[in-house]
């Protein structure tokens, strides 16, 4: 049996649309994985179509550390809930990947303090944290300090063991795989669900497991269409906008969110998006009209053909610096005082309200 080096599906020459075609079995990558590494360009879609139960049932069976890798940008989407009833008994080394999103003013140690007191939340116990950043684009240089740090926790935490690389789709796993392993065999892409099996690779004294991405059914990315990912997906710092607010006032994130404050009074609110998203403001009063006029002109991208289609999370007053936090695709952090506020989304996607990260 020979499996794809880039996702770990096994090879087929038969069924041209099935997972793992080849038109030629020396091939050391699917077709799949060819047109993804070539020309980015997904011909088989697997965003929704990883089973999680079943990813989850075959990392339980290996005797190996967890290294649960957890995108910072996208934190909240990323939290495996559970993560202790999954792995009972194993060890996790959390790694948090694409601090270089972040603003370089925002301090590692105050990203620490953060991650740890959201774990608590959810009652989730690590045992070593490490913060990455830069794995994308200089994750070969000769001395990498993101790599050297997750390979010191590796031999501090491994005790002989094998160590299996887990997370939510879209986490950075193949990316940080690479990077270890110094090369770029396994394919890596914006797209959720570019890992299809669980990939073994030997080490000097080690097996290195590369797991599917578990699929999160409350994200942005989970639904929204493959071509529009490239504009959601953040891959350069991120340039915050920063936005002082006065009596009743409307923001807009493309057609994807739209945040309504009531009663402001030197409101401070700052977004964090991708850089390619555009962000329009209005006043409240004019909000409806305005969704209702430009969604999929102005207002793009879209995941709803109508406004009426999305859902509101209606929220008053914040005790403290808030983050509202829109799953998959970025958050607002608010502060200052303000009457009523209300944000729409897609009916599928989770809204969390945190205090805020920065």
């Amino acid at each position: 049996m020979k499996i794809c080096k880039g996702c770990g599906i096994q090879l087929q020459d038969v069924e041209k649309k099935e997972l793992g075609y080849t038109p030629k079995m020396e091939s050391d990558y699917c077709q799949r994985c060819f047109r993804i590494r070539n020309y980015n360009d997904v011909v088989i879609s697997m965003k929704q179509g990883i089973s999680s139960n079943e990813v989850f049932a075959k990392i339980e069976k290996l005797p190996a550390l967890i290294l649960w890798v957890v995108d910072l940008f996208d934190f909240e989407a990323h939290m495996m809930k559970g993560i202790h009833r999954h792995f009972l008994h194993k060890d996790i080394v959390l790694v948090a990947t694409k601090r270089d999103l972040l603003p370089d003013t925002l301090q590692d140690t105050k990203i620490a303090n953060f991650i740890m007191e959201r774990l608590k939340v959810f009652g989730i116990q690590i045992k070593g944290l490490v913060i990455c950043g830069d794995l994308a684009k200089h994750a070969y240089d000769d001395h990498n300090h993101s790599v050297e740090e997750v390979l010191k926790a590796i031999a501090f935490h491994r005790q002989g063991r094998d160590v299996a690389i887990v997370g939510m789709a879209n986490a950075g796993k193949s990316t940080l795989l690479n990077a270890l392993l110094g090369k770029k065999d396994l394919t890596t892409s914006y797209y959720p669900g570019t890992t299809l099996e669980v990939n073994k690779i030997q080490m000097e004294d080690y097996l290195l497991y590369d797991t599917p991405g578990i699929t999160r059914y409350d994200s942005l990315l989970t639904f929204i269409e493959d071509s529009k990912l490239k504009v959601v997906i953040p891959l350069h710092q991120i340039k915050p906008k920063v936005y002082q607010l006065r009596r009743n006032q409307t923001l807009s994130v493309g057609g994807l969110i739209r945040l309504d404050l009531i009663g402001c009074e030197k409101v401070s609110c700052v977004g964090y998006f991708s850089n390619q998203l555009p962000f329009h403001r209005s006043k409240q009063e004019q909000g409806d009209a305005l969704w209702k006029q430009h969604m999929h002109g102005m207002l793009s991208p879209c995941m709803d053909d109508k406004f009426e289609d999305m859902k509101s999370y209606t929220f008053h007053q914040f005790q403290e610096k808030t983050d509202i936090v829109i799953h998959g695709v970025g958050w607002f952090t608010i502060s200052g005082k303000f009457d009523q506020g209300k944000i729409y989304v897609n009916n599928k996607i989770s809204v969390t309200f945190r205090k805020a990260m920065i």
